[in-house]
């Protein structure tokens, strides 16, 4: 049985691992830290193997944890530095809007940054994105679509920020 197990487990690494890798990499934009977050998410899942019913998802939503985690360190640092920063000059300079969409997304709140995630980026359907979340099929797509909108609003305002 923990031959099975293990070769389970391999089999599901070898399928699943190079794209849960892929999708990190474009959310943290760095190679090695991806790597970290993908190989953490398999980690959380072997330790939960017997009780995981939908590995795949559970996976893909323990990385979007891990990377909301990682998003959040990034900004308490920047905001440190930027604090840093102000303190020791007399003027700081004006802060440049930045339209990433990356950046937007991370400033989504996690209702609606949870779904956007795994529907775009994770190419997850509603549906699944729906059993995953615990949510109905339709507040799935009401919070995709108020995150869309979110985001053309933050867009629209940054392009009109740099003409």
């Amino acid at each position: 049985m923990k031959r099975s197990r293990e070769k389970a487990a391999a089999e599901l690494f070898a399928a699943l691992y190079p794209r849960l890798a892929g999708w990190c990499r474009r959310l943290v934009d760095d190679d090695e830290t991806a790597h970290e977050i993908a190989s953490e998410a398999f980690t959380r899942l072997w330790a939960r193997w017997t009780s995981v019913s939908e590995p795949r998802g559970f996976l893909y939503v323990t990385a979007a944890n891990i990377v909301r985690d990682h998003w959040r360190k990034l900004e308490r640092e920047r905001k440190a530095v930027h604090r840093a920063t102000v303190e020791a000059s007399v003027r700081p300079p004006a802060e440049q809007s930045d339209p990433s969409v990356r950046l937007l997304v991370q400033a989504l709140p996690e209702r609606l940054r949870t779904p956007i995630l795994l529907h775009y980026y994770a190419d997850m359907p509603i549906r699944e994105v729906a059993v995953l979340t615990g949510r109905k099929e339709g507040t799935v797509k009401a919070d995709l679509h108020a995150a869309r909108e979110l985001l053309r609003a933050h867009l629209r305002r940054s392009l009109d920020h740099i003409q």
